[in-house]
Formats: structure tokens, sequence, C-alpha cells
């Protein structure tokens, strides 16, 4: 049976079990009309059917409404859309409002969570969260605290909470969960710390844990078969994480989970990546013979089943990392790319470390990895021959390399910086043009490793980072481009004075929009990246664009709110340039150009004559 949502008097009713709660997003997300997922739909496209703003009057938008969150800090996320209801949250304390768009944006509920102002120190890169997700008459609600809640969509009551990590630890939660058949699945945050990272999924009836997926481990913890896992087409092995670390380190190993997740309905998996190792200096982590080793599953893809958690296959990004290449950025799945001639069902991955895969998702064999900023040093590329040595490995510059000999090294001009070539803020998938259109950063830092000591708690870093934009260049640090996966390529570059840290939105319309870090909304043609329209909210923009359609007018929406690793010097008023884990100084000049600000702002084209 599948459940079928009607909406009346500004509310929705489900004729849903909770087993089929895939179903209702289902049916939510091929509504148009809505924005039913942060992601847009599970396969991450970010891409909307609707066409009434189009590249001939996109020109024409004006401002609809605004809203007023309350807080000013960084602002991630969207909000949802479902019929008349839309659901906005905010960075700590995490409030969520419901709002009416029958009755003039009315609040119809508002939940104010209660949490332990402590939890703010053990946040990395501001007070974040990347919003709520939707679900069989629920919104859940995933705090900075790791409290993850069930909210009735139409009261806002709160049905259940489920505590998911230990502040006290440095485990923090910024992500959106994922809502999978009966399932709702959340990671963790705070590899900054030394956690150990996992994925773990939640009855959405009741909040009971049905499994928990660590990165690093043994194989009964990792949930992976040492025989059925598979990497690069072959099985991964008994113990493959606990071989690739110094001792028992795996403990403290980091490899957090704060990013973005996807689902393939017809081969039954999730995807999402794992981020950098604890600590950030390589020294600290090299095996007993002082040379790298590769900190698996750590800076990796990985596919999973959602009923079970077990692993289908893992793929290492960048092992040994020695710069903070976080591997959590978006999964987008795409069919019939066409790789060398052959046409293939891909996930697209745009890595911290500055290159682009093209993975084909059943098997998780890479097709494509290649450089999407052109000043990407670190590497020379990956070595896809299948009979290599060091297949599916990048080669290290070795004047890039922060560890050298077996010894730190103060290693200058690396591209990108830390914060990567791209961090979570997601792309867009066109299928109008067969494109990817992504927000990056032009970014280049200095790394010196130093010593550090673990407690829990308490940073493990191990690093301190100046960063600025790439030497010799034009002096911009973002561009917004256009991508082709299947050749790995750039076809377009639009070129941003500060990082484009706003997630992306493609339209039947044939545009594309983003905003900019000093607070330009802006849409552009997906064809060539010809500007259309630009307008200048009240704060840096890092919010994702989204769009819906209410009473047959079509709208289009970003929050404002400056923050994130890029604006966490405003957000958080740091001064010290290498302050924020080296963003504060790279970004000094955005106080030029905005201030802190907390709002959603709404466009849509005038009324006709």
């Amino acid at each position: 049976m599948r459940s079928v949502i009607t909406y009346s008097v500004g509310f929705f009713v489900l004729a849903a079990s909770p087993a089929l709660a895939n179903e209702s997003v289902f049916e939510a997300t091929k509504n148009p009309k809505n924005w039913a997922m942060q992601q847009g739909d599970y396969s991450n496209h970010r891409y909307s059917k609707l066409d009434q703003i189009n590249t001939k009057n996109v020109g024409s938008l004006r401002t609809a409404w605004s809203f007023s969150t309350g807080v000013l800090r960084g602002h991630e996320g969207s909000p949802l859309v479902i019929g008349n209801m839309m659901y906005v949250h905010t960075p700590f304390p995490n409030t969520v409002f419901a709002l009416d768009l029958d009755q003039n944006q009315k609040i119809v509920w508002k939940y104010s969570p209660k949490q332990d102002p402590s939890v703010i120190p053990v946040m990395c890169c501001d007070t974040v969260n990347r919003g709520v997700q939707f679900a069989d008459g629920k919104i859940f609600l995933y705090q900075a605290d790791t409290t993850l809640v069930a909210l009735d969509a139409k009261s806002g009551k709160e049905l259940w909470k489920a505590v998911n990590g230990d502040p006290k630890k440095g485990e923090t939660g910024t992500s959106a969960p994922l809502v999978v058949k009966d399932k709702v699945i959340v990671g963790i945050s705070g590899a900054e710390f030394g956690v150990r990272g996992n994925l773990t999924a939640y009855n959405i009836s009741d909040g009971k844990l049905v499994w928990r997926a660590w990165s690093t481990g043994p194989d009964k913890e990792m949930l992976v078969d040492p025989d059925k896992t598979m990497s690069l087409g072959k099985p991964v092995g008994a113990d493959s994480s606990l071989k690739t670390w110094n001792g028992d380190q795996w403990k403290i190993g980091g490899g957090s989970t704060w990013g973005w997740y996807s689902y393939d309905p017809d081969l039954n998996l999730i995807y999402y990546g794992t981020a950098n190792p604890s600590t950030w200096n390589p020294v600290q982590r090299a095996g007993p013979d002082g040379k790298p080793i590769d900190q698996k599953w750590t800076m990796s893809i990985f596919a999973r089943n959602p009923d079970t958690g077990m692993a289908a296959w893992a793929y290492q990004m960048t092992p040994f990392d020695e710069w903070d290449y976080d591997g959590i950025n978006e999964m987008i799945l795409a069919n019939g790319i066409s790789v060398k001639g052959a046409k293939h069902n891909v996930l697209v991955h745009f890595d911290r470390n500055g290159l682009a895969y093209t993975v084909d998702r059943k098997t998780g064999i890479p097709l494509v990895a290649e450089k999407y900023d052109p000043v990407v040093n670190w590497t020379t590329g990956v070595d896809l021959d299948p009979k290599s040595a060091n297949y599916g490995r990048p080669a290290v510059v070795a004047a890039k390399s922060t560890f050298q000999n077996g010894q730190d090294v103060n290693t200058k001009d690396v591209c990108p910086a830390a914060l990567g070539t791209k961090d979570q803020q997601p792309a867009s998938y066109s299928p109008m043009t067969g494109l990817f259109y992504v927000p990056t950063n032009h970014v280049c830092m200095d790394y010196e490793p130093f010593k550090v000591s673990y407690t829990a708690g308490q940073p493990y870093v191990g690093a301190t980072l100046s960063m600025f934009p790439p030497k010799g260049g034009e002096g911009h640090m973002g561009n917004f481009i256009a991508w082709d996966a299947g050749k790995g390529k750039i076809v377009w570059s639009k070129p941003e004075q500060f990082s484009v840290w706003s997630g992306a939105l493609t339209t039947a319309g044939g545009i594309a929009c983003y905003g900019t870090l000093e607070g330009n909304f802006k849409c552009v043609d997906q064809k060539d990246g010809k500007e259309l329209y630009k307008y200048k909210t009240p704060s840096g923009i890092i919010g994702n664009v989204f769009t819906y359609e209410h009473k047959g007018k079509q709208y289009i929406g970003v929050y404002s709110g400056v923050g994130g690793w890029a604006g966490i010097g405003l957000a958080a008023g740091l001064t010290n340039p290498t302050d924020g884990l080296g963003a504060v100084g790279g970004y000094a000049a955005l106080s030029d150009y905005t201030a802190l600000g907390g709002s959603l702002t709404v466009w849509t084209l005038p009324a006709e004559k």
C-alpha cells in the first residue's frame, strides 16, 4: 500500500504505517510544489521541476516576504515546505518554527529545545544546523547536543527523543537526518575533538536504536563483513581498519559523519562520507616504523544497507590524510552518465581534497577522479588502473606533504586549504543539461603541524593554519562552476570574491541559483553561467537555496546569516588570524561587506497586470 497525503486547513493527514514512512517521503518529494527534503530528493539532486521562474523572467524577481529567526549565527540548510506548511530551523539553540503559508506566514507552533550552552565551545566551526527532515507526519530535529527529536508536524508536540552522543567528549550534532523506510539515520560531528565517528539508525516510531556502524575499529563494530564488503572490487578482508592504525589510536581516530546522506531505493543502499582522522598532526598517526599508514576507514565513501547497517562497499579517497580533507560532502546519484562511451548509474562526489569522483554506485569502483579547481597542487591525480599497485590512490606531491621523512613539516602554499575546494555546501544536478552545479572555495593554506595530547572534550587538532587566495591569481576566493562528471571537466566557471558557501539549486526553468558569503543571492543560466538576477540580502549566505509553489505561484528562498567555517570570525567574534582553524585571517575582509544576521528571504515574480 502506498501512503497518500492530503492537505486541509493548513495541515496534512497521512495514511501510512510507520514501516512505510519512506513512502510518505517519496510522495511528498514527487510533488514539485513541495520542498520536502533538505536534499530535494533521495538522490541529492537539489533540482526542481518547477519552471514558472525561468531564464526569461528571473530578472524580474521581487521579494515576497522575509522572516527573522532571532538567532545571529551561521544559518545552513533550508526550510521544508509541505503543502501549505513551512518548517524553519535555526542554529543553536535549534528552534523550529511552523509557518502557515495560507495565513500570511503565521507561526502555528514553535519548538524551543532546552540545551546546555556548554555544547557551543565543542562545535568546531560555528553553531550551525543543516535542517529538519519530514516523514510520516513527523518533523525530525537533530540538536547540537546530539539529541534527536521527533515532533508532531501538526502541533509541534514532542513525541520522543534519543541522545546520540556525548558533548563532554566533543560529540555534537550538526547534520540533517535521513529517513529511510522505518528508520531515521544520523551521524556525529567532532573529529577535531578525537571522537570516533559512526552512523546510527533509530526507529521513527519510538526512537529506539536499531544499529550503529562505526567508521573505525573491529569489523563487527563497523558492520563490515570481511568477505562480502568490497573495496575497489575486492573483499576488504579481516581487520581492514585495525591493520591500518598504530595501536589503539582508532578509538579516538575521527572519521565523523556530519555531512549529507543519499539513498538508492533500487539497490537499497545509503551513501555517505567519513571525515578526517584525529589528530591533524600526521606524525602522531604514523606507523611504528614512522611511515604513513592508511587509517581506514576515515576519509572514505561508504555504501550501506539501511535495514541492517551492513557495508556493501567502501572506498578511501585520501589515505593517511595530512591536510584535513574531510570526505563528508554529499553523494549525488545520477543515472546514465557516459564515461568513455559507456553509460553508468553513478555516485558523484566533490571531495574536500579538490578531486571530483564519479563512482559506480553498485560496485564502488571509481570511474573518474579529476581536479575541479585547477590550482589543486597536493596531488597529481588518482591512479585508476586496476592493475596498478596504487589503484585508487592519489599520488602525493612530496613538496606539499606535511609529513616528510617521518617528521612534521611547516608546509607552504598547499591547495586547497583544509576547508577544501568544497565543504558541505551541496551542489546540484540538472537533468536538463546533465551537468553538476558546484559552489566552490578557491583557497590555499600554510600548514604547520605540532604535537598535541588527547583529553576528552578538548580540541585535538595539532596544526596551525593560515588561509589565503591562490598566489599569482586574481585574488578571488570562490567559483561557481558547471561540471561534466563523465569527462571530469569544468564546462564553465563564474568567479566570486569570497567562497561560495551556499547550497545550489537548479530548476526546469533553466536557472541555477546560489548565495555568496557577502550576502548576494544570484541566479544564472545553466547553459553558460550568465548572471540573470542578483539581490543583496541582510547578511552573508551559507544557507541552501530552495523553491516551492503556493497558490499557483513559484517562490525561491534562502537563509542569510553569515557564519560556518569560512565566516566563523564574524559569527564568533574572533580576530586572531589563525583562529577558526585558520579561517579568520583568510576571510578578514568579509567584515567589509556583511554583518551578523538571521533571516529567511523569499522571492517571486510580480503579479501580472
